[in-house]
């Protein structure tokens, strides 16, 4: 699955430590999907989370399913990407500072990883432009290789 980030959307934690300051209603309908999220191993969609919740016997509505990922994204809780397709897709961060993603387009298996020359060169353009309180997003997509392997033997 490749994917390609919106340049606004922040992911990982972004800002978390800014967006954390603000109380979150601890519901059963959040808990149901934090709990889940913390089930499942790569990115899913609200949809694909939302029919995973229901089939688990989860009582909790699409709208909520989208407007609790997208308040967990804004906390810097949830990892968020974008589909080749346009669709976020969701996970739980496992890494509490800011980090990117290696995305496997054949599989859709994901590595977080931590990129100080990014950073770096973030922050210097950044400020050699007048900007502050700059932020980024660096998704790199290709093939594992368990996907690169399958596509030779092809």
């Amino acid at each position: 699955m490749s994917t390609e980030q919106a340049p606004t959307e922040p992911t990982s934690a972004t800002n978390a430590a800014e967006n954390r300051s603000v109380p979150v209603r601890n519901t059963r309908q959040r808990r149901s999907v934090e709990a889940a999220l913390g089930e499942v191993p790569d990115f899913m969609s609200a949809q694909e989370l939302f029919v995973w919740l229901q089939n688990r016997g989860e009582k909790v509505s699409l709208a909520t399913v989208y407007r609790i990922l997208q308040s967990m994204a804004d906390e810097g809780t949830v990892d968020v990407v974008r589909t080749q397709e346009g669709e976020s897709i969701f996970r739980q961060c496992h890494m509490d500072e800011h980090h990117h993603h290696l995305l496997c387009r054949g599989c859709g298996k994901t590595v977080e990883i931590e990129a100080p020359h990014v950073e770096e060169w973030a922050a210097s353009i950044a400020a050699k432009h007048g900007f502050t309180q700059a932020t980024h997003v660096v998704e790199i997509s290709g093939l594992c290789a368990e996907c690169s392997a399958r596509a030779r033997a092809r």
